[in-house]
């Protein structure tokens, strides 16, 4: 997979024009509902068949569990998805927070306010509406084997950031003033303020989710893709063409 995208990115700048050729599908914030995923799914194979691009790449934007009914094929969907070599998946502060949540059951008392409850339901546990510590250790343990380990191998290794011609993909943004190349994980899974109200030129589009809104926000520096699909049944797909973007 990965040699691949490589190959598409080290264009030497005399082949700039490349960006035109390559199409990138994005992704907003999934949250669970897989049967958004699955329509949008179709909606880029339509596209593909359709448009004919030389090249394409599939990029996801992170937050594929919690609050929605079925965390489970939603990342078993793209965990089959990502197999392809022209498809990233990305982490969001979700799976960071599930990943987290193996080391450190404790911490299910606040994913359970991000919707904890209906990702461990959708791999067949039963957890009480607010467990206590014991049951959160125990949850834990149940959620592991419960896992197939394809899912956990799909979560463990999300990467934080991807990067193609004018654009930067990064599930929450980027922190204003640090260079692309060196911006935190941290920052990259959860920053908001210092990054939406930031109107400053960062070198590339960056094309995020993460904050929700009421539709697609495409200002010159930033492309917000979160539309808030587990409540409003919107889920948001941006087809990138160099600097034309239209909407699925």
């Amino acid at each position: 997979m990965w040699k691949t995208l490589r190959s598409l990115m080290r264009r030497p700048e005399t082949e700039q024009s490349d960006d035109n050729i390559v199409c990138i599908y994005a992704v907003g914030d999934v949250h669970g509902r897989l049967d958004l995923l699955s329509e949008t799914l179709s909606k880029i194979d339509a596209d593909v068949e359709i448009t004919h691009p030389r090249r394409w790449v599939e990029v996801f934007v992170g937050d594929y569990v919690d609050r929605g009914a079925d965390s489970f094929g939603v990342i078993d969907a793209l965990a089959e998805r990502a197999r392809a070599p022209h498809v990233v998946c990305l982490r969001g502060n979700h799976e960071q927070i599930l990943l987290n949540f193996f080391a450190d059951p404790s911490l299910l008392k606040s994913w359970r306010q991000f919707g904890a409850l209906q990702t461990l339901q959708s791999y067949g546990l039963k957890p009480s509406a607010n467990p206590d510590l014991d049951e959160s250790f125990q949850l834990a343990d149940q959620l592991l084997r419960a896992m197939p380990s394809s899912h956990l191998q799909f979560l463990q290794t999300l990467p934080t950031s991807f990067s193609f011609g004018n654009y930067f993909f990064a599930h929450a943004g980027i922190r204003p003033g640090v260079p692309l190349a060196q911006q935190q994980d941290q920052d990259l899974l959860w920053i908001r303020e210092e990054f939406l109200l930031c109107d400053d030129d960062f070198g590339q589009v960056i094309v995020h989710g993460h904050t929700p809104a009421r539709a697609p926000e495409v200002l010159h520096n930033r492309i917000n893709l979160d539309t808030g699909a587990y409540a409003t049944g919107r889920l948001t797909c941006a087809r990138l063409q160099g600097r034309q973007i239209r909407f699925l």
